[in-house]
């Protein structure tokens, strides 16, 4: 395929398309810890059909106890950064990936609102993290999370959908660097 060709192709193709085929072709698979998106990226994954092939599942963490007894996030951490923090989810993406024995694990914390923001941590923020796991003994397993601030006025469902997209984003930006 020509670039032009693909490039025209990634501004049609929705990114779960994008991502499910880039998964199928390195034959990898993900798992999904989701907090503020609360199931909304294993929906999407799964909205592609043959999606077995590489999704394996999504866990919804919501609450402190979840996070700690489902993906055994450290109390520690959860009261020193608050479960919408990059340390958080770091852990959660490693987590999932672990537990669920998959090449891949994302994971999303943030604030969808409308309430519950802070100056620090405005309506908008998502935490999205991406682990992915490399073979046993080459040390090269890493573990990345991004800080997004989407602005208002979108509604709780946009914005949502706006971190749920962004997390599948950057996993197909890490899939596509770790080649």
């Amino acid at each position: 395929m020509t670039e032009e060709f693909e490039r025209k192709q990634e501004r049609r193709d929705p990114i779960e398309v994008r991502v499910g085929a880039t998964l199928r072709e390195r034959d990898v698979t993900v798992a999904v810890a989701e907090s503020c998106t609360g199931g909304l990226i294993g929906s999407l994954l799964t909205d592609v059909a043959g999606s077995s092939d590489y999704f394996d599942r999504s866990v919804v963490t919501y609450s402190y106890d979840s996070k700690r007894e489902l993906l055994a996030v450290s109390r520690e951490t959860l009261d020193a950064h608050g479960a919408v923090s990059e340390p958080v989810a770091r852990e959660m993406a490693r987590a999932v990936c672990d537990t669920a024995g998959t090449t891949w694990g994302v994971a999303t914390t943030g604030v969808a609102g409308p309430d519950g923001g802070t100056d620090e941590t405005p309506v908008g923020t998502v935490y999205v993290g991406i682990s992915n796991a490399a073979p046993w003994g080459t040390k090269a397993s890493k573990t990345t999370a991004e800080r997004y601030v989407f602005e208002k006025p979108e509604t709780r469902t946009e914005f949502k959908d706006r971190f749920a997209r962004q997390a599948l984003s950057d996993l197909l930006a890490r899939l596509q660097n770790e080649q």
